[in-house]
């Protein structure tokens, strides 16, 4: 009989865990998946999908606004704040059902519905007083919003990006501290609904971008549409039933400060993983200088131990199907440990579901130029791309990055029309090793925003020095077809 309670024990029933769960399970009955707070993933329950919703509402309004170019006439729309909370709560709580449903459907002898830390290295305290050993433990309980201490001032006026989808409806202003995803994401969607909105961003940082001239095409858009401060000092305090945001734009030369009030502060500073609680100093794990356990990327397990991290505990890429990649690896080596295995990552890829869209793909601009990658860039600007004018999308570039003697596409990052659908091909591309030349031997529809990204590639065909000069403009009804 073995000396511990169970095999694999996965704290955690989120995403991660719960796909580490499931991986384990095929191994071993011997299993527990421990999770005392609320179910429903954080994708369902205040990321992915409530988000989404927003944002949905919040483009359609756009787009009524947005007819006159068209030859129609149309009346400016009435946003009925109630509604799209509502909305977006009964949509959001029907996701968090479904994922609530799958825990559910666990035998009920592998599920504990408690708060675990570490004891040692083997042993866990469950919160109901009770003790488990396992053989081996999948750290997976994901992470919390992150809130800067300077935000405080602002009170019970201060909200979280989690507090948002729990509105009944929407504010009048808001000053939205943070310009990374969330930021973006929240405050356009805002502003697109109606409530005044100014946002606060650090270090020029406009989402994910780290190539300087996606970054600044995007930015000088961004600022078209909605007030955005892409590097702020600013100071933050309570006056009654108002946020005082008090700023000034620290690459100014005269520094001097303005002065706005909000109904509420919207801190969406990121994320941190929720390990800081688990009682590691009780363990021998290897960790960094924040606390977290260091871990192998493709086998997730910490050091040389029988303990794995999984999704966004590992604070490593909080995104939902890198999540589910991680919790795979670290159940199925859990369940086998001693015997683990390292498995390679697929290709990264990300996405800003902003308008126009952010995609991320393969390796990043400042990946390359930090590994001294040898690389060519090319590019297109959807400026003058036929069908984002038909569309009336035409806002937005792409840039491509490929190695130089191979001609191997590398990485992009783009801003601009379709970003998630063009992110996705150009994903399976590098996954797939092609080079440029060869990604243009695959069909191109006429008209169809794609045909921007054919403009992208032949451009960087020609830097690498494989390829002609494009025509003009992408002329995708003549001849450069």
């Amino acid at each position: 009989m073995s000396e511990f309670d169970v095999d694999v024990a996965v704290l955690g029933a989120g995403t991660a865990g719960m796909v580490a769960y499931r991986e384990a399970a095929k191994q071993t009955d011997s299993i527990a998946l421990i999770d005392g707070g609320p179910l429903g993933t954080t994708c369902a329950r205040v990321g992915c999908m409530p988000s989404k919703l927003l944002i949905a509402a919040a483009n359609i309004a756009q787009g009524m606004r947005d007819t006159e170019r068209f030859g129609i006439r149309a009346n400016p729309p009435r946003i009925d704040g109630a509604a799209v909370m509502k909305r977006l709560r009964d949509e959001r709580d029907r996701f968090v059902g479904f994922a609530v449903d799958e825990v559910k459907g666990f035998p009920d002898r592998h599920v504990i519905r408690e708060y675990a830390t570490f004891v040692d290295d083997h042993t866990l305290k469950l919160s109901g007083g009770g003790t488990l050993t396992a053989r081996a433990i999948v750290i997976a309980t994901g992470s919390r919003t992150n809130i800067a201490k300077p935000l405080e001032g602002a009170g019970d006026l201060l909200m979280t990006s989690d507090d948002i989808f729990d509105w009944h409806d929407l504010p009048k202003s808001a000053a939205v501290f943070g310009a990374g995803v969330i930021g973006l994401e929240l405050g356009q969607a805002l502003h697109r609904l109606g409530v005044r909105v100014r946002v606060f961003g650090r270090d020029h940082a406009v989402g994910p971008i780290s190539d300087e001239d996606v970054r600044s095409y995007a930015a000088g858009v961004f600022e078209q549409e909605f007030p955005a401060h892409w590097h702020a000092d600013s100071k933050v305090e309570r006056d009654g039933d108002e946020v005082v945001v008090r700023w000034s734009d620290a690459d100014d030369d005269d520094a001097t400060e303005h002065e706005e009030r909000f109904d509420v502060l919207i801190a969406a500073t990121g994320r941190r993983p929720n390990v800081d609680k688990l009682n590691l100093d009780a363990t021998s794990l290897p960790r960094d200088e924040k606390g977290s356990p260091i871990f192998d990327p493709l086998s997730m397990q910490v050091g040389d131990s029988h303990i794995f991290m999984a999704g966004d505990a590992s604070a490593d890429l909080p995104l939902l199907h890198e999540a589910a990649d991680e919790g795979r690896i670290a159940g199925k080596n859990a369940a086998r440990v001693p015997q683990v295995y390292r498995k390679a990552r697929r290709t990264p890829l990300s996405i800003v579901f902003c308008e126009p869209q952010i995609a991320m793909i393969g390796a990043s601009h400042a990946d390359l130029t930090e590994e001294a990658t040898d690389f060519a860039t090319g590019e297109v600007d959807f400026a003058d791309q036929g069908r984002a004018r038909v569309m009336g999308v035409n806002s937005g570039i792409l840039r491509l990055y490929a190695a130089r003697k191979t001609g191997r596409l590398l990485g992009a990052e783009m801003f601009g029309p379709a970003a998630e659908h063009i992110g996705h091909l150009l994903a399976w591309a590098i996954e797939s090793g092609l080079t440029v030349d060869q990604i243009l031997e695959h069909p191109f529809y006429h008209p169809t925003l794609e045909e921007g990204l054919r403009t992208g590639l032949r451009n960087t065909a020609r830097a690498l020095g494989m390829g002609p000069k494009p025509p003009l403009r992408s002329i995708d009804c003549g001849p450069g077809g």
